[in-house]
């Protein structure tokens, strides 16, 4: 698989603040979708860039970066 395995390579007992509590590598794997198929994961991307496209946030945030950077 070329998904990456951004949880498992995490040292266990990491000094890190960020890395304590029992949720924090919970919370990683849902955000990354650990528990997916390739499959899966592309009809998620696909609904979440469609989702983007139509949203009014996101024209605006758009807008924002080309007046103040340039970026479209």
């Amino acid at each position: 698989s070329r998904r990456p395995k951004p949880c498992s390579s995490l040292p266990a007992g990491s000094q890190l603040p960020c890395f304590h509590g029992s949720s924090t590598i919970r919370n990683l794997k849902e955000r990354f979708h650990m528990n997916m198929t390739e499959e899966q994961l592309q009809l998620l991307i696909e609904q979440m860039v469609d989702g983007s496209m139509r949203s009014i946030t996101t024209k605006l945030y758009d807008g924002f970066q080309y007046l103040t950077n340039g970026i479209m």
